[in-house]
């Protein structure tokens, strides 16, 4: 499929609000980007409540107000819908016809459930962009063993494939070189997205955030580095990018944005190729792990952007606040207390910033991240894993870094 530019758009887009901005937010989920979004309802002055499963989870802990129900029972979601101006979420799982219901009858729900459907849903979300002329891996609709096994032959050897719901850091991914690999999920699912394995040199993010009216923003591209299938650094803006190319993969980014109608922050992940192209891999309406480092990086932060596009209030300045930042996130170790660590953190490199979210620790489990600004990645990088390791293992026990996972030429991790 051939990697076109996405066609000409202005950066910023302003049309004006639709009335006066909502003070009062629901937001579904009560994870850690929900945690996230409590700060900046408070220095915005709005109300944020809570739909939470259980009262121990991340944002539930520290909410004010908090109603617990489950994201997928309409009864609970309606209950939330009831006591607030915005429905707005922590995760994409609610069922669309949820949704739909709540649209009907006049709430508010931003992103709104035809633009949602798209990171909800793999198949819609690819057949969505190749329609619109976006550039995206080769990919095929699976109903049955034998559509499998044609694409595999289409492919030349192996394809992933993907469930079309459900799926996060790396759950609902398999690379398979036969049919029979995935006959489970087909049985399950019924129907799979496969795509080309993307022989990618590197995973890029660019994230916009979009009002009701159409203002529109970019923030800078990044570079991420998995480990485990979960994103593990995070460097911005992505070394090495020119300007041409952030620019293009901005105005790609806002372009999705506008195509489909989202209102709140939006990812778009991608890979990029040995010749510089790009292809969309992933869509995340909301804010995302791979905008962590905005939180003390950016003049605005990913969560106060999302909550000023929700609430339809004027979305602040993208620009970031020192040359380089970068963002490692905290995956669980060997210490279950993470205090010591963190203060022998804190105590070692007084710059770096530490958020933590509340979170019982299991190994490979994201229980917070640390940023640092400067002016030298590498550098940057070295401290960030200094702290990273304190945390997760303790005072005592500090390891050398562990690296990030890095593709391969074929596109898997090493």
């Amino acid at each position: 499929m051939p990697n076109t530019p996405p066609r000409p758009r202005p950066s910023v887009v302003q049309e004006g609000t639709r009335g006066p901005a909502a003070t009062r937010l629901g937001v579904v989920g009560a994870g850690q980007l929900a945690r996230m979004m409590l700060g900046p309802a408070i220095e915005l002055g709005l109300t944020a409540e809570v739909l939470a499963t259980d009262p121990a989870e991340s944002a539930a802990q520290v909410a004010a107000r908090v109603q617990l129900g489950r994201h997928d029972d309409e009864a609970a979601v309606r209950s939330l819908a009831a006591d607030v101006e915005v429905i707005t979420f922590d995760h994409e799982h609610v069922p669309t016809a949820i949704l739909e219901g709540l649209e009907r009858d006049g709430v508010a729900v931003r992103p709104g459930p035809a633009a949602l459907v798209h990171a909800q849903d793999k198949l819609v979300m690819r057949e969505r962009l190749t329609a619109l002329g976006h550039p995206c891996p080769r990919w095929w609709r699976i109903g049955s063993a034998d559509d499998l096994a044609a694409a595999l032959a289409d492919a030349g050897a192996r394809l992933v494939v993907k469930t079309p719901r459900g799926g996060y850091d790396a759950h609902g991914v398999r690379i398979v070189s036969s049919a029979d690999e995935a006959a489970d999920w087909l049985e399950s699912h019924g129907e799979l997205l496969a795509e080309e394995l993307v022989p990618f040199t590197r995973e890029l993010s660019a994230q916009v955030a979009r009002r009701p009216g159409g203002e529109a923003l970019a923030y800078p591209v990044v570079q991420s580095l998995q480990k485990d299938g979960v994103c593990y650094e995070v460097v911005a803006p992505a070394p090495g990018l020119d300007e041409d190319a952030q620019q293009r993969i901005q105005a790609l980014a806002l372009a999705i944005a506008e195509d489909l109608g989202v209102t709140g922050m939006l990812a778009v992940e991608l890979f990029e190729t040995a010749d510089g192209d790009v292809l969309v891999n992933e869509l995340a309406m909301r804010p995302h792990n791979t905008g962590h480092w905005s939180m003390d990086g950016a003049v605005t932060g990913q969560f106060e952007q999302h909550l000023r596009a929700v609430a339809d209030l004027p979305l602040g300045a993208t620009a970031p606040l020192a040359p380089v930042s970068v963002m490692v996130n905290l995956l669980g170790g060997t210490a279950e207390d993470l205090a010591p660590g963190m203060a022998a953190a804190l105590a070692g490199d007084p710059e770096i910033k530490v958020h933590l979210y509340g979170k019982s620790v299991r190994p490979g489990r994201k229980i917070g991240h640390v940023t640092l600004l400067g002016d030298d990645a590498g550098e940057l990088l070295a401290r960030a894993h200094r702290a990273e390791q304190l945390i997760i293992h303790g005072p005592g026990a500090e390891r050398p870094a562990e690296h990030a996972t890095a593709p391969t030429t074929d596109g898997e991790p090493r």
